[in-house]
């Protein structure tokens, strides 16, 4: 399974809730209570859109695209540790 990263926007709506929409990927609409279920949301939204696309032999948007073609290579990445203070003195 090929997992990218998608840039969305989340902003609050008057009426109350949030709503997610992605500049990559054009339809990508999502409304949830909380900014946790519009990003949840948004997620099925997005691979539903995606799956779409490539079921229908559609092309995918320019960003997605280049998305997977980087996950075929290998990625250097940096996480954070936590370390105790009393072992970072030594």
């Amino acid at each position: 399974m090929n997992e990218i990263l998608l840039s969305i926007q989340i902003e609050p709506l008057e009426e109350g809730g949030y709503l997610a929409t992605s500049d990559d990927l054009q339809g990508l609409i999502a409304e949830g209570r909380t900014i946790a279920e519009t990003m949840e949301i948004a997620q099925d939204v997005a691979r539903k859109l995606v799956e779409s696309y490539l079921e229908h032999g559609d092309p995918l948007p320019p960003k997605i695209e280049a998305a997977l073609q980087r996950k075929s290579h290998k990625t250097s990445t940096k996480i954070p540790i936590s370390i105790a203070p009393e072992l970072a003195a030594i």
